[in-house]
């Protein structure tokens, strides 16, 4: 695996970098395939924080903790990371299991527009295909509510969405 180890307001020590390495690469016990990875270390504040993000083929795995100690910090991002694998390889082992049949998504509507509303950041990020549930798996490892992907079936750009009820939304576009 590819790792770099990077400051963002403090000058990374020998120390500190080695602790990061071997806590992030006690990953691939758990998941051989990681491609590459990247730690950011920062101060803000009073708060130490630890922002860790793998590569898995096609797949991003990223946490983040912060506390008053660093070290604290990588200790809680490397347990956070463990918990996100071993969620992943369940969910994996599930899909494999199951036997074919195919969870039914409802489509939802866009929530309407507010005249009002600002743009204040843009992103841009590369569409991948996927299919749904990979999707749903993608966005439940990056820990957000939302994931814009390309659908490996249609190959229009869906969104997949945590609802209110605990289950989750797909978006599609009409034809």
């Amino acid at each position: 695996m590819q790792l770099s180890v990077k400051g963002r307001n403090l000058e990374v020590t020998d120390a500190i970098r080695a602790y990061a390495e071997e806590k992030v690469q006690r990953m691939t016990r758990y998941l051989e395939h990681i491609v590459s990875g990247t730690v950011y270390l920062s101060v803000e504040k009073h708060q130490q924080i630890a922002e860790v993000t793998l590569r898995v083929r096609d797949l991003t795995i990223r946490a983040e903790e912060s506390t008053d100690d660093l070290y604290s910090s990588i200790d809680l991002v490397a347990e956070k990371l463990e918990r996100q694998i071993l969620r992943y390889k369940e969910r994996i082992a599930a899909h494999v299991s199951r036997s074919g049949g195919r969870e039914a998504w409802e489509a939802a509507p866009a929530p309407p527009a507010v005249e009002d509303l600002q743009v204040v950041k843009t992103k841009r990020f590369a569409v991948k295909p996927a299919e749904v549930d990979e999707a749903v798996l993608q966005m439940d490892l990056l820990g957000h509510n939302f994931y814009v992907f390309r659908n490996a079936r249609t190959d229009e750009v869906n969104v997949v969405y945590r609802r209110r009820d605990g289950h989750y939304g797909l978006i599609e576009p009409e034809a």
